[in-house]
């Protein structure tokens, strides 16, 4: 009789899961198993709203599981402590897990490692976690280098793909069930189940893919997959995504879409590479350059953005969205990082924690990566001069103003004219809008073409030393 182990972290589905297909095909019991982690639930980057999420997953997870003879274990406490010791209970021959890239992950993994038989499958990535290296052993540190050397590894295709099995081997005999933790549903936007993450998938394939190129930088996010807290939690696996879209480049009418978003996947999994090989890319500016600079904006204007109250209603738009749903669209991110990096020089990483904590998809390695590209300190970065202007980025990307509207509402009655620049309207104006400057809607906390020229004016101070040099400075992670 062989027993063994699923250890359950980021793969919360049964399709096409790597991890447990390794473990029932081995196994005449099994023991699924999802350990809360006291760490991550109620660590500094603790998310009541993720949490929430993460409780209802499992409690769906397990529901599926019954379906197919098996349920879900749930234990509280150290991995360290708690995997080897069920697996001692049980006797058990295997522990399966998928990768990961968190440095937490990668050092707990190792400490397991060292007291059970642990398997590491690949899972998190469309390719295995530290795969695509550059000749030297390091990790590209340049998108398109990366994308190049991914492709010369064989990605996989749909004859890859696994299905959900049918049924599962029984739970080991002495294993006793807690109950499940409580969790709400993700909201009407985000259903927290395997299913509703596979529909939001097939949806968005039928409907959305074939625009994405034209409609992804949507404001209201009307025009992305909206599947990143899915991928988040394993709740759909990354390399169907993947395959899948990759079918569609075969038909014209699919074809630039689907490129387009294949290489959004791409950056996903190009920072996930990146953290797996060099940890400190989530902690430290990738660029040398700003590795000990003292970022000069100041606390209140870092307060006045996570709360929505910069005076820019694109901004706080965003700002009280995340609040509100915990996510906002990719388009809105690069916005309001930019402006927190750029226009109000807040160190990026004040910004990449409070995303941390808010986002339901908060991911470390692209939460990171998306803050570092914005805030030019990355491998590969948006030139430092690339400063998002937020009156044009409304007016381009929430033409008609709906979802300004919807999240800032005291700017309902404001004339479209002045929507995204409210504050030049003429007083009688803003009397007639029920919007008074300064008063019913903060006025500009910065002037954005003053706070443009002292962000070039920095940039270039920070680049320009002679310690530092531009080459430097734009160099690939050591």
């Amino acid at each position: 009789m062989v027993t063994a182990i699923w250890w359950i972290r980021r793969d919360l589905r049964l399709h096409d899961n790597q991890a447990l297909e390794t473990a029932r095909t081995r196994a005449n019991q099994l023991l699924p198993l999802f350990v809360l982690d006291p760490r991550l639930l109620d660590g500094p980057a603790r998310s009541p709203r993720r949490n929430a999420f993460l409780f209802a997953a499992l409690r769906s997870l397990d529901e599926e599981l019954r379906k197919r003879g098996s349920a879900l274990v749930v234990a509280r406490g150290d991995p360290v402590v708690v995997v080897p010791s069920l697996a001692k209970q049980v006797a058990a021959e295997l522990v399966v897990a998928e990768e990961d890239a968190t440095p937490y992950a990668r050092q707990r993994d190792r400490a397991v490692a060292a007291r059970c038989p642990l398997l590491l499958v690949p899972g998190l990535t469309i390719q295995p976690l530290g795969s695509v290296r550059t000749p030297s052993g390091t990790a590209y540190g340049v998108y398109s280098q990366f994308v190049r050397a991914w492709y010369l590894i064989s990605p996989p295709t749909s004859a890859d793909l696994l299905p959900a099995p049918q049924a599962l081997p029984p739970l080991p005999p002495s294993v006793e069930r807690q109950p499940l933790p409580e969790g709400s549903a993700g909201g009407s936007r985000f259903p927290a189940s395997e299913g509703a993450a596979r529909h939001r998938l097939d949806q968005f394939l039928r409907q959305g893919l074939a625009t994405y190129h034209e409609e992804r930088n949507r404001l209201d996010g009307s025009g992305g997959s909206q599947l990143s807290p899915y991928f988040r939690f394993g709740l759909v696996s990354v390399r169907e995504a993947f395959c899948r879209a990759t079918r569609s480049l075969e038909t014209a009418e699919t074809a630039s879409g689907a490129r387009a978003w294949i290489t959004e996947l791409l950056w996903r999994e190009f920072y996930h590479h990146l953290l797996a090989l060099h940890p400190e890319f989530a902690r430290t500016s990738m660029r040398r350059a700003f590795r000990d600079v003292d970022w000069p904006g100041d606390r209140e204007a870092l307060i006045a953005w996570q709360h929505g109250a910069t005076g820019y209603p694109v901004v706080d738009a965003a700002m009280r969205q995340l609040l509100t749903e915990g996510w906002i669209s990719n388009r809105a991110r690069m916005i309001v990082a930019n402006f927190l990096s750029k226009l109000l020089l807040v160190d990026w990483r004040h910004g990449e924690r409070f995303f941390r904590q808010q986002l339901l998809d908060g991911d470390l390695a692209a939460n990171a990566g998306g803050w570092q590209w914005s805030a030019g300190t990355g491998t590969d970065a948006a030139p430092y001069f690339r400063i998002f202007n937020p009156v044009l980025q409304g007016e381009r990307f929430d033409a008609e103003g709906t979802w300004v509207r919807r999240w800032v509402p005291e700017l309902a009655d404001v004339p479209r004219d002045y929507l995204f620049a409210p504050w030049r309207m003429p007083p009688l104006v803003q009397r007639a809008a029920r919007c008074v400057i300064g008063t019913d809607y903060p006025a500009p906390i910065v002037d954005y073409a003053a706070a443009r020229e002292r962000a070039l004016a920095w940039f270039r101070r920070i680049l320009d030393r002679p310690d530092v040099g531009i080459r430097d400075a734009e160099a690939s992670p050591p």
